[in-house]
């Protein structure tokens, strides 16, 4: 899915109309903070060892 400058700038005024001006920075730092803990999730998730559980 390509998106070029125009459709960005739609993108944007929309969620500027529904949003309002005031939201915006609380808008974008709560996305940011949500995709920093979805990336350390899966870090932890990579980094975490496996257990063999072979019970036979």
């Amino acid at each position: 899915m390509n998106l070029g400058g125009s459709e960005l700038i739609i993108i944007l005024v929309i969620v500027l109309v529904l949003f309002g001006g005031a939201k915006l920075p609380k808008l974008a730092r709560s996305l940011g903070q949500a995709q920093k803990e979805f990336k350390d999730g899966m870090d932890d998730g990579s980094s975490a060892p496996t257990e063999d559980s072979s019970d036979s």
